[in-house]
């Protein structure tokens, strides 16, 4: 369950936007994460994730951040050890870094490489796949970010002494608006 983090970090996906000395604003955003065991499925999503952008000499960087505690599973003892395991106290936000370039089409597949900053550690992500659509002057992300466990030096949490999946993929879904 501490996969939440990685949501976050699917915010990097905000490269849509590109104008130079513009800066972007994250206006909504759904983070998910998925946990898979073979007795159930569980997801965790955040709707919490704040954002922003600035464009100049060619390239984009955009932050992204969560709360750790504000992914909800629907089952509040598994989002209470979700956070114990992922040591949520100690470091109680997932942070997305990314740089993008400037020029990309209002709509399409966008490859990003998105830094993490989940559970004491720091991961890259290399060539994140993404898809971006453009409304008006909102631009839609979506994606998924492909974390693991081992990727943060998680113990994958057992049920029944069966350990989760290690994979714990983080669905992002962002519209950001320039300011």
């Amino acid at each position: 369950m501490s996969w939440k983090f990685l949501s976050v970090f699917l915010f990097f996906a905000q490269p849509a936007l590109a104008q130079t000395g513009s800066q972007w604003v994250l206006e909504r955003s759904t983070l998910t994460y998925h946990m898979s065991h073979p007795m159930h499925q569980v997801d965790g999503a955040s709707h919490a994730a704040k954002g922003k952008g600035t464009c100049q000499g060619g390239q984009c960087d955009f932050l992204i951040a969560a709360p750790v505690n504000t992914f909800d599973s629907g089952d509040s003892n598994r989002d209470l050890h979700m956070i114990q395991v992922t040591r949520g106290a100690q470091f109680p936000m997932v942070v997305v870094r990314t740089r993008l370039p400037e020029a990309t089409p209002p709509s399409g597949t966008i490859f990003a490489d998105l830094e993490v900053q989940f559970a004491g550690q720091t991961v890259e992500y290399k060539h994140v796949v993404f898809q971006k659509a453009t409304k008006g002057n909102e631009v839609e992300i979506t994606g998924t970010v492909p974390a693991t466990c081992s990727d943060f030096k998680i113990d994958p949490p057992s049920f029944l002494t069966i350990p989760i999946k290690n994979e714990i993929p983080v669905r992002v879904d962002m519209t950001w608006q320039p300011m």
